[in-house]
């Protein structure tokens, strides 16, 4: 066998190794981007729901401030509250 094949051997399995090194890597590389774009849409929902909440959550604190009916409604409600001429019955779940 001469040198020249020899050489043009050696530089074909090179160029196959690296061509298969490139490869397995490019795989984990669009695997990974894979997974953070799942993560970045599971992100984005839970803080689509965190935004919802707090929405929620400012139109009952606005609601507590400036609506006394309410604020009677909801302290008679969590804390059981009734007026003096008022009988509160109590049942066991």
């Amino acid at each position: 066998m001469s040198i020249g094949r020899l050489l043009a051997t050696f530089y074909a399995v090179l160029f196959l190794a690296l061509s298969l090194f490139a490869g397995i890597s490019f795989v984990q590389t669009y695997q990974e981007l894979k997974n953070l774009r799942a993560q970045e849409a599971e992100s984005r929902r839970r803080l689509a729901d965190a935004e919802e909440r707090l929405k929620e959550q400012e139109r009952y604190l606005a609601q507590l401030s400036s609506d006394p009916e309410f604020v009677e409604n909801v302290i008679r409600k969590k804390l059981g509250y009734a007026h003096p001429s008022e009988v509160v019955f109590r049942f066991q779940e």
